[in-house]
């Protein structure tokens, strides 16, 4: 039981400190995530919502502290009794979500790793059980330093967790594992190969056949029956090959312009998912940073999913010389972790981005 526990241990202590560390690099991405599940769609606990990223930073933080309390045995029952409660919850949280079909990636790992709803449950039955087995066997989990290291381990590794958590928040995520990530190229991220994997779909055909309810299963083409027809369900069984950008869209009141602007050599997008939200003093540092990229040749455009009026009114109170155009909230939310933000393309490949806080660092 002894060896068990220790490698049980080590496991899950290293577990929870990669995918704390993860979700501590963009705490912003994972709060965008928690707002998913506390929607009505989900758990409906919407007046959680506008907290959602305070207790991002604490679900986060604790994470990672927790996993380090795991490895070097600090307070071995507050620790294990701590990992027990929060596993229980993610359990009935990714088995909510997966069963009811609800959220379709857990945030997990953040971006690094993507999982199904199935594959986050697993991964949460399989914590349960070492967790379980450190509940069990907690006598055996002792620290590996003398008290007084272990006790500074322990206070360093909050405060640098919750540094960390701070400082990404301030600018941006210190590793971007997104697909606007500086390097890549936006275009062929939307782009699907031609030999790419199409979708596996199973189509449920019901009939009524003398009387009777009859279900068929295809895999698309319609059955010969002897009957009337009723109805037909489709489950995706293998959804094939997904572009990592999917949904990128730059729209004027008129057309669309997506490709228009990722042909620009020089191209400045200052993404807002919402202008009334946007933080006043990042707002007031855009009219001297776009004016100057104008006067440099970059051509310069907003991006956000606010309606015209408050388009209008926002152009109006920060005397912005830049049109802003319609752009889905959850895509500007992806691009830049900012409210505002800024991303400089060139023929649609990323060469720079930046939080408002960092302005001053982008090279025009």
């Amino acid at each position: 039981m002894k060896y068990i526990v220790q490698l049980s241990r080590i496991f899950t202590g290293i577990l929870f400190i990669i995918s704390g560390f993860i979700k501590l690099n963009d705490p912003l991405g994972f709060s965008y995530k928690l707002e998913e599940y506390f929607g009505s769609d989900v758990l409906n606990i919407e007046f959680l919502i506008p907290y959602a990223l305070g207790i991002s930073v604490i679900v986060v933080v604790f994470e990672v502290v927790l996993g380090v309390f795991l490895l070097i045995g600090y307070k071995p029952k507050f620790t294990v009794w701590s990992l027990l409660l929060m596993i229980i919850f993610f359990t009935f949280l990714t088995f909510y979500s997966a069963y009811f079909d609800k959220v379709k990636d857990c945030g997990c790992f953040g971006d690094a790793l993507k999982l199904t709803p199935w594959e986050s449950f697993t991964k949460d039955v399989v914590l349960l059980v070492l967790t379980l087995i450190l509940f069990i066997g907690v006598k055996h989990i002792k620290p590996i330093f003398s008290k007084l290291p272990t006790t500074v381990i322990a206070l360093l590794s909050f405060i640098a967790s919750l540094w960390f958590g701070y400082h990404v928040l301030m600018h941006l995520p210190s590793i971007d594992f997104r697909a606007y990530a500086i390097g890549k190229n936006l275009p062929e991220q939307m782009e699907t190969p031609e030999d790419a994997q199409k979708p596996i779909l199973e189509y449920t055909w019901t009939f009524n056949v003398d009387g009777e309810e009859q279900e068929i299963v295809t895999n698309g083409s319609y059955p010969t029956v002897d009957g009337e027809f009723i109805g037909v369900e489709t489950k995706t069984i293998d959804e094939g090959y997904t572009p990592a950008i999917q949904d990128l869209s730059i729209e004027s009141e008129d057309e669309n312009l997506t490709d228009y602007f990722l042909g620009k050599e020089k191209l400045v997008m200052i993404t807002m998912y919402n202008v009334t939200k946007g933080e006043a003093e990042g707002m007031a540092k855009l009219k001297p940073f776009t004016d100057d990229a104008i006067k440099k040749g970059y051509t310069v455009i907003g991006l956000s999913s606010s309606g015209p009026a408050d388009k209008a009114q926002i152009k109006a109170d920060y005397n912005l010389n830049f049109d802003i155009y319609l752009c889905d909230e959850k895509v500007v939310k992806t691009i830049v972790r900012a409210n505002p933000g800024v991303i400089v393309l060139n023929t649609g490949t990323v060469t720079q981005k930046a939080h408002w806080n960092d302005l001053d660092d982008i090279e025009l």
